[in-house]
Protein backbone atom coordinates (compact mmCIF):
# COMPACT_ATOMS: atom_id res chain seq x y z
CA UNK A 1 0.00 0.00 0.00
CA UNK A 2 1.27 3.44 -0.82
CA UNK A 3 2.37 5.55 2.20
CA UNK A 4 0.02 9.14 2.10
CA UNK A 5 3.53 10.97 2.45
CA UNK A 6 4.83 9.30 -0.92
CA UNK A 7 2.15 11.56 -2.93
CA UNK A 8 2.12 14.80 -3.82
CA UNK A 9 -0.91 16.31 -2.59
CA UNK A 10 -0.26 19.54 -3.09
CA UNK A 11 -0.11 19.27 -7.02
CA UNK A 12 -2.52 20.66 -9.22
CA UNK A 13 -4.03 22.89 -5.58
CA UNK A 14 -4.59 26.02 -6.88
CA UNK A 15 -3.65 28.80 -4.77
CA UNK A 16 -3.92 32.11 -6.48
CA UNK A 17 -6.50 34.22 -4.64
CA UNK A 18 -5.15 36.93 -2.75
CA UNK A 19 -6.14 37.03 1.34
CA UNK A 20 -8.36 39.68 2.12
CA UNK A 21 -10.90 40.76 4.11
CA UNK A 22 -14.04 38.38 4.21
CA UNK A 23 -12.21 35.51 2.49
CA UNK A 24 -11.37 32.43 4.16
CA UNK A 25 -7.89 29.85 4.66
CA UNK A 26 -8.13 27.03 4.43
CA UNK A 27 -5.70 24.39 6.25
CA UNK A 28 -4.08 22.18 4.30
CA UNK A 29 -4.13 18.62 6.23
CA UNK A 30 -1.42 18.37 8.04
CA UNK A 31 1.33 21.11 8.89
CA UNK A 32 -0.65 22.81 11.47
CA UNK A 33 -0.44 20.56 14.01
CA UNK A 34 -3.69 20.80 17.06
CA UNK A 35 -4.10 24.55 16.98
CA UNK A 36 -5.15 24.88 13.28
CA UNK A 37 -5.54 21.24 12.14
CA UNK A 38 -8.67 21.43 9.48
CA UNK A 39 -9.39 24.57 10.21
CA UNK A 40 -11.44 27.10 8.05
CA UNK A 41 -10.60 31.28 9.17
CA UNK A 42 -12.39 34.24 8.11
CA UNK A 43 -10.23 36.53 7.46
CA UNK A 44 -11.24 40.01 9.00
CA UNK A 45 -8.77 42.41 8.52
CA UNK A 46 -5.02 42.26 6.35
CA UNK A 47 -2.85 44.56 5.41
CA UNK A 48 1.02 45.76 5.18
CA UNK A 49 0.94 45.45 8.53
CA UNK A 50 -0.14 41.83 9.20
CA UNK A 51 -3.76 39.88 8.79
CA UNK A 52 -6.60 39.07 11.48
CA UNK A 53 -8.81 36.11 11.22
CA UNK A 54 -11.30 33.85 13.35
CA UNK A 55 -11.61 30.17 13.08
CA UNK A 56 -15.31 29.12 12.22
CA UNK A 57 -15.30 25.59 12.73
CA UNK A 58 -13.81 24.81 16.30
CA UNK A 59 -16.56 25.18 18.76
CA UNK A 60 -16.01 24.79 22.21
CA UNK A 61 -18.63 22.73 24.30
CA UNK A 62 -19.16 26.18 26.49
CA UNK A 63 -22.67 27.87 25.89
CA UNK A 64 -21.69 32.05 25.27
CA UNK A 65 -24.02 32.82 28.40
CA UNK A 66 -22.56 31.16 30.67
CA UNK A 67 -19.39 33.22 29.99
CA UNK A 68 -21.11 36.65 29.19
CA UNK A 69 -22.75 38.32 32.33
CA UNK A 70 -25.97 40.21 31.54
CA UNK A 71 -26.88 37.64 29.02
CA UNK A 72 -30.57 35.66 29.96
CA UNK A 73 -30.30 33.03 27.47
CA UNK A 74 -28.11 31.95 24.41
CA UNK A 75 -28.00 28.56 23.44
CA UNK A 76 -24.78 29.52 21.09
CA UNK A 77 -21.47 27.72 21.81
CA UNK A 78 -18.52 29.63 22.30
CA UNK A 79 -15.98 29.15 19.48
CA UNK A 80 -12.04 29.14 19.50
CA UNK A 81 -11.15 31.90 17.36
CA UNK A 82 -7.48 31.25 17.35
CA UNK A 83 -4.45 31.14 20.00
CA UNK A 84 -4.07 35.04 19.99
CA UNK A 85 -5.08 36.80 23.33
CA UNK A 86 -7.62 34.08 24.66
CA UNK A 87 -8.68 36.28 27.24
CA UNK A 88 -10.52 38.02 25.05
CA UNK A 89 -13.89 38.01 23.63
CA UNK A 90 -15.22 38.24 19.76
CA UNK A 91 -17.78 38.13 17.73
CA UNK A 92 -19.12 38.32 14.47
CA UNK A 93 -22.77 39.42 13.38
CA UNK A 94 -25.06 39.77 10.43
CA UNK A 95 -27.11 42.64 12.64
CA UNK A 96 -25.54 45.52 10.81
CA UNK A 97 -25.89 48.82 11.79
CA UNK A 98 -28.16 47.37 14.51
CA UNK A 99 -25.03 47.83 16.31
CA UNK A 100 -23.29 50.56 16.57
CA UNK A 101 -19.31 50.84 15.58
CA UNK A 102 -19.88 47.42 13.45
CA UNK A 103 -16.98 46.72 10.69
CA UNK A 104 -18.48 45.54 7.51
CA UNK A 105 -16.84 42.06 6.66
CA UNK A 106 -18.71 40.71 4.22
CA UNK A 107 -22.19 42.05 1.99
CA UNK A 108 -24.19 40.86 5.40
CA UNK A 109 -21.50 39.90 8.04
CA UNK A 110 -19.85 42.07 10.59
CA UNK A 111 -17.33 42.23 13.12
CA UNK A 112 -17.11 43.53 16.52
CA UNK A 113 -19.44 46.83 17.18
CA UNK A 114 -21.10 48.10 20.79
CA UNK A 115 -21.33 44.99 23.63
CA UNK A 116 -23.79 46.79 25.17
CA UNK A 117 -26.06 46.60 22.59
CA UNK A 118 -25.64 43.02 21.49
CA UNK A 119 -26.67 42.07 25.02
CA UNK A 120 -29.35 44.28 24.88
CA UNK A 121 -30.75 42.18 21.19
CA UNK A 122 -29.98 39.19 22.57
CA UNK A 123 -32.00 39.80 25.97
CA UNK A 124 -35.00 41.57 23.97
CA UNK A 125 -34.92 38.52 21.32
CA UNK A 126 -33.49 40.35 18.13
CA UNK A 127 -30.02 38.20 18.53
CA UNK A 128 -29.29 34.62 18.70
CA UNK A 129 -27.20 32.24 17.37
CA UNK A 130 -27.93 32.24 13.80
CA UNK A 131 -27.09 36.22 13.79
CA UNK A 132 -24.42 36.41 15.97
CA UNK A 133 -21.12 33.88 16.77
CA UNK A 134 -18.77 34.25 19.84
CA UNK A 135 -15.36 33.56 20.11
CA UNK A 136 -12.45 33.36 22.41
CA UNK A 137 -8.78 34.36 21.12
CA UNK A 138 -8.46 35.12 17.65
CA UNK A 139 -5.94 33.81 14.91
CA UNK A 140 -3.02 36.59 13.72
CA UNK A 141 -0.13 37.17 11.68
CA UNK A 142 2.40 39.32 11.31
CA UNK A 143 3.45 41.71 7.95
CA UNK A 144 4.45 39.67 5.53
CA UNK A 145 3.63 35.73 7.48
CA UNK A 146 0.19 34.74 5.94
CA UNK A 147 1.49 35.69 2.40
CA UNK A 148 5.03 33.33 2.98
CA UNK A 149 2.51 30.70 4.79
CA UNK A 150 -0.08 30.50 1.69
CA UNK A 151 3.24 30.23 -1.09
CA UNK A 152 4.24 27.16 1.26
CA UNK A 153 0.45 25.79 0.88
CA UNK A 154 -0.01 25.76 4.37
CA UNK A 155 -2.99 27.43 3.15
CA UNK A 156 -5.56 27.91 0.65
CA UNK A 157 -7.62 31.64 -0.22
CA UNK A 158 -11.03 30.80 -1.22
CA UNK A 159 -14.45 32.71 -1.10
CA UNK A 160 -17.65 31.43 0.75
CA UNK A 161 -21.44 32.72 1.00
CA UNK A 162 -22.16 34.18 3.81
CA UNK A 163 -24.50 31.60 5.36
CA UNK A 164 -21.69 29.01 5.02
CA UNK A 165 -19.47 31.56 7.47
CA UNK A 166 -22.67 32.01 10.07
CA UNK A 167 -23.04 28.00 9.64
CA UNK A 168 -19.52 26.84 10.17
CA UNK A 169 -19.72 24.56 13.29
CA UNK A 170 -17.87 21.24 12.42
CA UNK A 171 -14.57 19.69 11.59
CA UNK A 172 -16.88 18.20 9.15
CA UNK A 173 -17.50 21.50 7.16
CA UNK A 174 -13.86 21.67 6.01
CA UNK A 175 -14.20 18.72 4.31
CA UNK A 176 -17.77 20.11 2.57
CA UNK A 177 -16.00 23.33 1.57
CA UNK A 178 -13.16 21.84 -0.02
CA UNK A 179 -15.71 19.36 -2.18
CA UNK A 180 -17.36 22.28 -3.19
CA UNK A 181 -13.95 23.72 -4.42
CA UNK A 182 -13.81 20.46 -6.65
CA UNK A 183 -11.91 17.92 -8.09
CA UNK A 184 -8.04 19.68 -7.09
CA UNK A 185 -9.46 18.95 -3.46
CA UNK A 186 -10.17 16.19 -3.74
CA UNK A 187 -6.95 14.79 -2.28
CA UNK A 188 -6.70 16.68 0.74
CA UNK A 189 -10.95 16.18 1.14
CA UNK A 190 -10.04 12.32 1.70
CA UNK A 191 -6.95 12.53 3.72
CA UNK A 192 -7.87 10.65 7.21
CA UNK A 193 -7.19 13.36 10.11
CA UNK A 194 -4.22 10.47 11.22
CA UNK A 195 -2.49 9.14 8.18
CA UNK A 196 -0.45 6.87 10.17
CA UNK A 197 -3.88 4.69 10.48
CA UNK A 198 -4.89 4.66 7.16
Amino acid sequence: MMNIFEIDIFKNIPNEIAPKRGRILIADPFSHGAIFARSIILITEHHKEGSVGFVLNKPTDVLADELIDDIIKFNGLLHFGGPVQTNLLHFLHTLGEKIPDSIKITNSIYWSGNFETLKILINNGKANPKTVKFFIGYSGWGAGQLENEIKENAWVVSTVKDDIIMQANSLGDWNNILNDLGEDFKTWSNCPINPNLN
